[in-house]
């Protein structure tokens, strides 16, 4: 397994580096790389625009397009993101399929998936998966599209990342999974990303091995971003009223997030940091207005939360999972913190 931490050499005289996700540069002729995006209901508008962008802004930087994409839905109809706005598409899921059997196209498949992925597999979508990996037609997952590639078996022995909001979810219902908290992660013919704004970082990425560094920091330019981040940056899961706390604290909270099923002790937490107990009471006092062990169990209980609400785990199991000894005072704690039991939770409203 090969990850795409190192720097890349995009240019060869006249000719252009294929992508390649699995590390190898394969130098060919200058032809369009082509990309067939298939998006899914509810989808991250967010996630797919920092995509697509930069690929529009970097045809228009070279003055010739060197990237195109087509749209595909389920249906061919057009299909709804999560803000309600409706994507019209050229085709669908079936068309994109029929156009990887052929061995013409493309070079590339994005799957952008976003909220309910869980009920979103479907048999014209497994088959395009299924067509894609038979055929060496690289896939992209964005956002919680990792998910469905989860499904189709697709991530078996393979490093994967997700929306962290998902992240405790496809680890708990794909327990063989190597699932980490990375922006993106590209593997042989595999690509997972995080989606939302870690889409730019890795189409960056794209761009600068196709086209050139000057290229890609030309499109920062128009963006107005200063640079993109590496693959291996991890996501940053604190919320933005927090992004003022100090780097000790930040630590903590890293530490309290790695340690959710097995809950450390405050003492053993303080260790790792170099700090004292008290040091890190005042400091999450000032920081959060919490003490760190309630901060720490009310994190333990919105991953529970998450994970009531997006899989169909036993609570008993979602307790375990979150660090609780026993179903009684999970039940208890999670009572006090969301004001209904896990059951009624999972019931909705």
């Amino acid at each position: 397994m090969t990850f795409m931490n190192a720097p890349f050499s995009p240019r060869d005289g006249s000719r252009i580096v294929e992508w390649n996700p699995g590390g190898q540069q394969v130098i060919g002729a200058q032809d369009v790389y082509q990309l067939v995006i298939l998006a899914l209901p509810g989808f991250s508008q967010l996630g797919l625009s920092s995509f697509v962008d930069p690929l529009r802004l970097a045809n228009s930087v070279c003055g010739r397009s060197f990237f195109k994409w087509t749209l595909a839905s389920l249906d061919g109809k057009p299909v709804k993101c999560a803000s309600g706005f409706a994507l019209s598409v050229n085709s669908d899921f079936s068309s994109a399929g029929q156009c990887v059997q052929t061995g013409k196209g493309p070079n590339m498949v994005i799957v952008c998936a976003g909220e309910r992925v869980e009920k979103q597999a479907s048999t014209s979508l497994s088959k395009v998966l299924r067509l894609c990996r038979r055929h060496g037609v690289p896939i992209t997952a964005l956002g919680t599209a990792t998910w469905l590639l989860a499904e189709s078996g697709l991530l078996e022995n393979t490093a994967c990342t997700i929306h962290w909001d998902k992240r405790a979810a496809l680890s708990e219902t794909f327990s063989r999974l190597q699932v980490t908290d990375h922006l993106f992660v590209r593997d042989t013919h595999l690509v997972t990303c995080a989606g939302e704004f870690a889409s730019f970082d890795l189409v960056m990425e794209l761009i600068s091995e196709r086209l050139g560094k000057e290229t890609a920091l030309a499109v920062c330019r128009h963006t107005t971003a200063e640079q993109w981040r590496s693959p291996s940056d991890r996501q940053w899961t604190i919320n933005v009223a927090e992004a003022s706390i100090c780097k000790p604290v930040a630590e903590v909270i890293r530490i309290m997030e790695e340690h959710i099923e097995d809950p450390l002790p405050l003492r053993d937490i303080a260790k790792c940091v170099g700090r004292s107990q008290r040091q890190i009471e005042r400091l999450f006092r000032r920081a959060l207005s919490s003490s760190p062990m309630r901060y720490y169990l009310h994190s333990r209980l919105s991953r529970a939360k998450r994970l009531i609400e997006q899989t169909e785990l036993p609570v008993v199991e979602i307790s375990i999972a979150c660090g609780f000894a026993s179903a009684s005072h999970f039940s208890k704690c999670f009572r006090q913190a969301f004001g209904m039991n896990p059951s009624a939770c999972r019931a909705g409203p």
